[in-house]
């Protein structure tokens, strides 16, 4: 349960704010299975409540990083008379925000709604850099609970280096906090390969420990049965999408799909419910797609979520999609206004997902 003895604050945090009061309005039918949503993604959380809540296994959020700029998509196109690419640049998303205060009351506002949607065996990954993920470690603890937090995972992957007089930043972090601790998390074991030395040790037999009289192992021993391989660890050497492979859409910080298929392969079985509150080009709801979750994905961006439905209809599925409508909360049923207290937001820039 959430421990209000350590906290994260500063100046003008509120605890509770004003959520948008909003429904959700259909826009084209499609698989129900696979949604997406355009719109503010706290105002879609809030009116996802009453169909979701309790039923999402695994929340995966990759918020903007806090960059200060205006991010741009890439379209690249071969000219049919040369053959040159040529490249252009749209906008993408705008991750400039009023400081650091501003970025965290908007991740906690959302880390809150999307509690309420997790199933008691389910559980968040927030996907955050080194700049922000003490401070996104220390939120989340406050909201989730300390005993809530499962693993910190690292994304190591390679890029073009840059000219700066200090190691290179070639790691993301994400956080995976359970919703419920005393509840057995959804979670399936991964593997991967044996070190050279430890197959030339032991071969690919299962190793076994043989222990002693006081219960100590003393030795190992291997086995007839072939060994799946060693635990996935925390530390997952990926590489980022590249220029040229075929899963890239020129969507800015777009991530690659061999990183979410590990997400939702071991935090998920076939037929669970995940949601991507920060959809972006859509590769959350593309991986659902090819190992048969159903998925809720929103974003702000148009272009992004045309960009994957795109992704989608190559895969043979035809989303639902929904927008956000915003309505006056005195026009709500009583039922639905009580126990947010609202307070007056300052005027912000609100940052495409």
């Amino acid at each position: 349960m959430p421990d209000a003895s350590v906290r994260l604050d500063w100046p003008t945090k509120r605890v509770v704010s004003a959520i948008p009061a909003a429904s959700l309005t259909p826009v084209r039918a499609g698989d129900p299975s696979s949604v997406l949503i355009a719109g503010d993604n706290l105002a879609a959380l809030a009116a996802l409540a009453p169909r979701l809540g309790g039923k999402v296994m695994l929340a995966y959020l990759d918020p903007p990083f806090l960059t200060g700029r205006q991010h741009e998509r890439i379209e690249r196109k071969r000219d049919p008379k040369t053959g040159e690419v040529i490249r252009s640049a749209h906008p993408g998303f705008d991750d400039r925000w009023e400081g650091l205060d501003h970025y965290l009351q908007t991740l906690g506002e959302r880390l809150r709604a999307v509690h309420a949607l997790l199933a008691p065996e389910g559980c968040l990954v927030l996907h955050v850099d080194s700049k922000t993920s003490h401070y996104a470690k220390v939120l989340s603890d406050e909201l989730f609970g300390p005993r809530s937090f499962a693993s910190e995972i690292i994304w190591r992957y390679r890029r073009w280096p840059a000219k700066t007089p200090n190691f290179q930043r070639v790691h993301d972090v994400l956080l995976r906090y359970l919703k419920d601790p005393r509840v057995k998390p959804r979670f399936r074991q991964l593997y991967e390969p044996l070190a050279p030395s430890t197959l030339s040790t032991w071969g690919t037999g299962k190793q076994r420990a043989v222990v002693g009289k006081t219960g100590r192992r003393t030795r190992s021993s291997t086995t007839d049965e072939r060994t799946p391989g060693a635990p996935l660890g925390d530390v997952w050497d990926i590489g980022i999408v590249a220029p040229v492979a075929r899963e890239r859409t020129g969507y800015p910080t777009q991530k690659p799909e061999a990183l979410l298929e590990r997400l939702v392969s071991s935090c998920s079985e076939p037929g669970d419910l995940v949601l991507d509150a920060y959809a972006g080009s859509g590769t959350t709801a593309a991986v659902c797609a090819r190992l048969g979750r159903a998925h809720v994905g929103i974003d702000a961006n148009v272009d992004a979520l045309v960009i994957a439905r795109q992704r989608l209809e190559r895969l043979g599925v035809t989303p639902t999609e929904e927008r956000v409508t915003l309505v006056e909360r005195s026009a709500l049923p009583k039922t639905d206004r009580g126990g947010v207290r609202t307070t007056t937001p300052r005027r912000v820039r609100r940052p495409a997902a």
